[in-house]
């Protein structure tokens, strides 16, 4: 057997306690060192009211944070309803998102067209810290008839080790773009019915409730995940440690976005919301040989693999080794035991 996550404090409820060391990009092709001093250098207030803080809106606090810092900023955002559409460009690491929590803080906007205009909350530098918010789409919220679905993406995550405690993310298709880069997940709540984890990130959901909600689209089964991953060097995919899959309607846990598509579900409660055969080749039918789907220990209604598809893999000990979240995360310069630490402390007040 491979070691359990249990087993492992990295991975155990994390105390939202963080240090800061000097981290280096990894392998995203950015040659810039990034160093993120020690300690919170400073806290900016958001208040959509405008009864406390400097700013109104998160963006106006992201827009004061000076390009290429290297000293950790608090964006503390108290509790409310932004309507926005919200921005942290390449050039601005370091930054600390916190609302108060997932259920009284929102960020939320009404886009679709594009996928890469429809984004409510996009976050694109390296370490990247967020607790405590819901980055929803409200597009197709509540689902009208005669109303064309189509991509509405409520966050779009594109930095290098990121991280998301206790957030929630809420849209009907394309809710959460994992769109590149190595990212952790605990205790996330993602709803929809479409693709609604999709991209090539290579990221970690432990301990997350995906909430399908396919029962809303007129006679068309769901898809929960749409992974990107290009060729088998590529470290991307998605791992899913025990969790729990629900909600309604009927909805394959993947289907192919790229050649080499990986997706894992671990431990995790699959309810009857599970379609039987569980994964869709998409552009790749003829191809599978090269997909990567695979669930392992897995419990509920919808775990029975015996009408699976045939090609569902069967990972060997090598393979299950690989699938150890700081090992999957290619934590070797250990960045996520870092943010895990002692030093910066983002506990509820």
């Amino acid at each position: 057997m491979y070691p359990r996550l249990q087993e492992s404090p990295i991975f155990m409820v994390p105390q939202f306690l963080f240090v800061i060391f000097t981290f280096f990009t990894a392998s995203f092709g950015v040659s810039q060192v990034i160093q993120c001093q020690s300690g919170i250098s400073n806290t900016i207030i958001v208040d959509e009211l405008g009864m406390s803080g400097e700013f109104k809106t998160v963006q106006a606090a992201i827009d004061s944070i000076p390009p290429n810092n290297n000293k950790w900023i608090r964006i503390q955002i108290n509790p409310g309803i932004y309507i926005e559409q919200v921005t942290i460009p390449q050039d601005k690491p370091c930054i600390i998102l916190e609302g108060q929590d997932r259920s009284v803080t929102t960020i939320t906007y009404d886009a679709h067209d594009r996928t890469d205009t429809s984004v409510t909350f996009s976050t694109n530098p390296d370490y990247v810290v967020v607790r405590g918010i819901t980055f929803e789409n409200s597009y197709n919220r509540p689902l009208k008839s005669n109303t064309d679905i189509t991509q509405a993406v409520a966050a779009q995550i594109g930095g290098d080790k990121n991280v998301f405690f206790e957030c929630g993310f809420v849209g009907l298709q394309d809710t959460l773009w994992d769109f590149q880069g190595r990212h952790y997940f605990y205790n996330c709540y993602i709803e929809g019915a479409v693709d609604f984890i999709f991209g090539n990130g290579q990221s970690y959901y432990q301990d997350c409730y995906l909430n399908v909600t396919a029962g809303l689209l007129p006679d068309q089964l769901g898809y929960i995940t749409a992974q990107d991953r290009e060729s088998p060097e590529e470290g991307s995919g998605f791992v899913f440690p025990r969790g729990i899959v629900d909600g309604s309607g009927q909805v394959y846990l993947g289907r192919a976005c790229g050649p080499y598509s990986r997706v894992i579900f671990d431990e995790t409660n699959l309810t009857s919301v599970v379609y039987p055969t569980g994964w869709d080749a998409w552009y790749f039918i003829g191809q599978e040989e090269h997909l990567l789907y695979a669930e392992i220990d897995c419990v509920g209604a919808g775990s029975n693999t015996s009408d699976r598809v045939k090609w569902l893999t069967k990972l060997d000990g090598e393979q299950r080794d690989g699938l150890y979240g700081p090992i999957f995360l290619d934590d070797q310069d250990e960045w996520l035991e870092h943010l895990q630490s002692l030093t910066i402390n983002i506990a509820p007040n």
